[in-house]
């Protein structure tokens, strides 16, 4: 850390007001006057000086002593209007794991919830209803098999600098290497979205082929048993086939 040079009295407000402005909670005096290069007397001084100018020409910002530190606070006679803003912001403000739905969404719109979770490796229902909620992703019909459609909508568009959703940068541009490329095309050629289809019935023609299998291998069983010549056996074919329906 750079050693910061004693600042003049009459800048001093100046600093401790950048200082305030960028601390997340209430900050000691002393940690305030260590990060400006002042004393603590002036630094306190000035942190007075500040709160009375604030409070004197009524501006929307108030300075105080809370907690040990002081912080920079709203002027409470503009309460509602910062409320109503700060909800409308907070509506906007998306986590990463909506930004990722968000980002498949948009690239491979439209697209079911199998489809954005085929490609993220995680069930994404919840996001998808919060974006929807949010006014970023609407439904946009039903695919062949009655599954709902998504797309992004105009809120998506304004929000990101958008004319269109033409207008979104190739996703390629973000890979860091070729192999992060190719990735990336096959992940947008819709091949990660086939791939656990492909494979669910792959699973399904081989349980069947099992089960088949093993019909026929109980179906051999019985006849073997009823060709015995000791009726004793034939007690033993209906024990092994109450074993196979186990």
């Amino acid at each position: 850390m750079r050693e910061v040079e004693h600042i003049e009295q009459g800048a001093l407000a100046g600093v401790l007001e950048s200082l305030l402005l960028v601390a997340t909670d209430a900050t000691p005096a002393k940690d305030l006057a260590q990060a400006a290069a002042a004393t603590v007397q002036e630094t306190v001084a000035a942190l007075e000086e500040l709160s009375r100018a604030y409070l004197d020409a009524n501006r929307g910002i108030q300075l105080r002593e809370v907690a040990g530190g002081w912080r920079l606070f709203t002027h409470p006679a503009y309460h509602d209007q910062v409320e109503s803003f700060v909800l409308s912001w907070d509506k906007r403000k998306l986590s990463s794991a909506a930004l990722e739905t968000l980002a498949v969404i948009a690239y491979m719109q439209p697209v079911t919830r199998e489809g954005v979770r085929a490609i993220r490796g995680v069930n994404s229902d919840g996001v998808i209803n919060s974006l929807k909620d949010k006014g970023y992703v609407r439904e946009a019909g039903k695919d062949a098999r009655q599954a709902a459609l998504f797309a992004t909508t105009n809120a998506f568009l304004e929000t990101f600098g958008l004319r269109t959703v033409k207008d979104l940068p190739p996703l390629e541009e973000f890979a860091p290497d070729e192999e992060s490329r190719n990735f990336i095309r096959e992940r947008l050629s819709g091949t990660a979205m086939v791939v656990p289809i492909d494979e669910a019935a792959a699973d399904l023609d081989e349980e069947a082929e099992l089960l088949g299998q093993a019909s026929i291998e109980d179906a051999d069983f019985e006849l073997q048993e009823a060709a015995a010549p000791e009726t004793g056996e034939m007690d033993g074919g209906d024990g092994g086939e109450d074993g196979s329906d186990e």
